[in-house]
């Protein structure tokens, strides 16, 4: 049996993914931390920015988060862009398109991508806009790889800039009927 403990998390917009400061200019911020009183060495697995809401993973076990992480684990995110999507921008985007990370260019791998009807989230506390500033859509991405911000920027590359964007699977794993802030112990993740 092992020693390690797992958990489920719906990150809630304007948190970020980590426990301590390590800035000064951070002071303001939300943390994990805040959320559930975690046992010590408890790490995500991944990332979500501070925008970004959603499934996270977190584990003490090291080993599992370098897994989770690799390249052979799905993660699927629902995205709400500004503007009407395209069919075009949608094939665009599974075959690969080319972003910068950290100063460099990098061709993304083929991903799969579909348009999604509006789908039913909770409110994320900071409105994204009204209908006067025009139309939005939303798409579904599922990728292995998880650069910088990634699918923030493949679709800026297609011409539709994120929005809103929530993590709802990493492998077999699902987000499921949780709301922003919960949190579940689990025995393992099931990430086939």
């Amino acid at each position: 049996m092992s020693d390690h403990r797992h958990f489920v998390l719906y990150k809630p917009y304007g948190y970020l993914t980590q426990f301590v400061y390590n800035e000064t200019r951070r002071k303001r911020r939300k943390l994990l931390g805040e959320l559930h009183a975690f046992p010590e060495g408890t790490m995500a697995i991944g990332r979500l920015d501070e925008k970004s809401e959603g499934l996270l993973l977190l584990t003490t076990n090291g080993a599992l988060s370098q897994l989770v992480r690799g390249n052979s684990i799905e993660k699927e995110y629902i995205v709400q862009v500004d503007g009407t999507v395209t069919k075009q921008a949608i094939e665009h985007l599974k075959s690969g398109v080319t972003i910068g990370i950290h100063g460099k260019s990098f061709h993304t791998g083929p991903c799969k991508a579909r348009i999604v009807d509006s789908p039913e989230f909770p409110d994320r506390g900071k409105p994204i806009r009204d209908d006067r500033h025009g139309k939005t859509s939303w798409v579904s991405i599922t990728i292995t790889e998880g650069k910088f911000r990634q699918v923030r920027k493949m679709t800026a590359a297609v011409g539709f800039p994120t929005l809103r964007l929530i993590r709802i699977r990493i492998g077999n794993t699902h987000l499921g009927q949780m709301q922003p802030g919960d949190v579940q112990e689990v025995e393992s993740f099931d990430l086939t």
